[in-house]
């Protein structure tokens, strides 16, 4: 048996012994307690003399008083253990700002001029970067030959981590340097965040680019003029290296195409007019801090207001042991009162135990206009009217109640998955909708599977690849109350039958690490297949 699962159900787990301990110390003190008590009564007088003297005690059961003392310190040590169930996020409020990371991950940042190497000191600053700046929210940008986004804005620690420890030169899959291209995706990127607040673009990279330079400091100047910051840092020395490669299980170096061994020099010239175009800074490679040099230049920037969910847990459900508790003790005050005061204690304690349900029971008002619009397009989509589910829902979509905007926004999403894999001529249009849906959802609900799964398959769908997966049940979306009378709580799931869904008998987890084994597949498949058909970058040189 795997005790470790379990004892993510209690808080302190050095507490459960107390749950054992405390009950039989109490048991022992209350037997003790009357035992004692009746010893000195019988020293007055006779047992019916004492019987009409203090009947309460003399009549008093010593196994029913221990049974209720030992059960409500039972239940006093479990809540010290501090028991848990149920999921509570962390809300907390943050001032941030808004930041492209466009990562240089091109065969050349393999050098080793830098310790262990330009690519790992690189990934080293952005950890730093990261630890200095909690409040700000990132995307990771990667390019070579070309640009690819590698995560959109997010302060999902963990999916950062992901595919930083993964950033190498085959992730982009083409060989080369393109500051240009990376330069116009990241002001892309930022362009399409309408939150408030400075957003700013750090470029990191050794310089050494085989683009037109005019270009390059064309998508500079857009940066600045639509009003984000561009930060441009560099590593590598100019001494240069050569670029060790792996073929075969070998350690070779970098030939070029006439043969010669490739040595790459750090060359800090483009960048230092990158940052100059755009207005920004520059941060050279011979720079000892970095990150810090980069959160100086950050600080000047105005910061965005905002609440982030720093992670979800099980909640600490230790309130309704000392509810158990606290009435345990309340019956047996009660039980020893004179009979003339039971009604009032009993109204009292009941009031009292009522105030307190219903102060800790209490619900959080609903969006009935929402929920109405919600079940009306979750209706239609069960009766596969895609086209007319759609207005209901996107309306619904935009709700302040939360449980009603993730329910209205997955409908929403799997309408769009549905009808792209069903049409032929206009699918992208559809499923890109699909994709804005899920994005949605995963940006507020990391650990939503079922929003992860529909996801991955409207983007292999996209692809041409088809999802890999047919049919199904459904993911989560929650269906509706139809009828005469309305649920005021979003009922189950629709259309169990076209949804996409994991496979059946996995769990989310299980299915979660297919789909990363798939995605990790595919990206290698990706990478070869680019390799192999993209064009050779200018002048021959694909680092």
């Amino acid at each position: 048996m795997n005790f470790g699962y379990y004892l993510r159900y209690v808080q302190w787990p050095w507490a459960l012994p107390l749950i054992i301990l405390l009950p039989i110390i109490t048991a022992w003190l209350v037997r003790w307690g009357i035992r004692a008590r009746r010893e000195r009564l019988a020293r007055l007088g006779t047992p019916s003399m004492i019987a009409r003297l203090a009947p309460s005690i003399a009549q008093q059961r010593t196994s029913s008083a221990i049974l209720r003392a030992g059960l409500a310190t039972c239940l006093i040590a479990a809540a010290i253990a501090g028991p848990r169930w149920g999921v509570e996020q962390t809300v907390v409020k943050q001032q941030g700002v808004d930041v492209v990371l466009a990562l240089d991950a091109s065969l050349s940042m393999l050098a080793t001029d830098e310790r262990p190497s330009r690519l790992l000191a690189m990934k080293q600053e952005i950890n730093r970067l990261r630890d200095l700046s909690p409040g700000d929210r990132f995307a990771l940008l990667a390019f070579a030959g070309r640009s690819y986004i590698l995560t959109p804005l997010t302060v999902d620690q963990s999916a950062l981590d992901l595919y930083l420890q993964n950033l190498d030169p085959s992730i982009v899959g083409q060989g080369g340097s393109s500051l240009a291209s990376a330069l116009r995706q990241a002001t892309n990127l930022l362009a399409l965040n309408k939150s408030q607040g400075d957003k700013a673009i750090i470029l990191m990279s050794d310089g050494e680019g085989f683009d037109n330079p005019d270009e390059v400091l064309s998508e500079a100047q857009r940066a600045r003029q639509m009003g984000f910051t561009v930060i441009s840092v560099g590593f590598g020395t100019q001494q240069g290296s050569t670029i060790p490669v792996i073929e075969n299980r070998v350690v070779t170096q970098k030939r070029d195409e006439n043969g010669n061994v490739v040595v790459t020099h750090y060359d800090p010239t483009l960048l230092k007019e990158i940052a100059a175009q755009a207005g920004g800074v520059f941060i050279d490679a011979a720079t000892p801090d970095k990150a810090g040099k980069i959160r100086l230049a950050l600080n000047n920037l105005h910061a965005n207001p905002r609440s982030v969910v720093s992670g979800e847990n099980l909640g600490i459900q230790y309130q309704w042991f000392l509810l158990g508790a606290l009435f345990l003790l309340t019956l047996d005050t009660f039980l020893q009162t004179k009979r003339r005061r039971r009604r009032a204690l009993a109204a009292a304690a009941a009031t009292a135990t009522m105030l307190m349900l219903t102060i800790s029971c209490r619900g959080v008002p609903r969006d009935k206009a929402a929920i109405t619009l919600y079940n009306a397009g979750t209706q239609l989509l069960r009766r596969d009217s895609l086209q007319q589910a759609i207005p209901p829902l996107t309306k619904a979509a935009d709700t302040k109640d939360l449980e009603a905007r993730h329910h209205s926004r997955f409908n929403l999403g799997l309408d769009y998955l549905v009808q792209g894999r069903r049409s032929k001529d206009s699918s992208d249009a559809k499923l890109d909708s699909a994709l804005f849906r899920y994005k949605q959802i995963l940006e507020v609900a990391v650990a939503d599977s079922d929003a992860r799964w529909n996801y991955e398959l409207a983007l292999r769908q996209k692809k041409g690849g088809g999802g890999g997966g047919g049919g199904g049940g459904g993911g989560g979306g929650g269906g509706g109350g139809g009828g005469k009378s309305q649920s005021p709580n979003p009922a189950p799931s629709p259309i169990q039958s076209q949804a996409p869904k994991p496979v059946p008998g996995m769990t989310p987890q299980q299915a979660e690490a297919v789909l990363n084994a798939a995605e990790d597949k595919e990206t290698d498949v990706q990478g070869q297949h680019q390799k192999k058909n993209v064009p050779a970058p200018p002048r021959g040189k694909d680092w």
